[in-house]
C-alpha cells in the first residue's frame, strides 16, 4: 500500500518537473531567436562598411 502511494507522488512530481522545464524552455526560447535575429539585421547593415574598409587597405 505504503510503495503505491509513493509511486503516485513520484509520478506526480516528476510530470511535474517535466511541464516546468518545458515551459521554461519556451519561455528563453523566444528571445533567443530575437537576439539572432537582431545579429544578423546588424551584421547585414556593417557589412558594406567592412568591405569598403577592406578595399582601402
Amino acid at each position: 500500500m505504503l510503495a503505491k502511494v509513493w509511486k503516485k507522488v513520484l509520478l506526480i512530481i516528476l510530470l511535474v518537473a517535466c511541464l516546468f522545464n518545458i515551459v521554461s524552455k519556451l519561455v528563453v526560447k523566444l528571445p533567443f531567436l530575437k537576439e539572432i535575429e537582431l545579429s544578423v539585421i546588424y551584421t547585414l547593415k556593417n557589412q558594406p562598411k567592412n568591405e569598403t574598409e577592406n578595399k582601402t587597405e
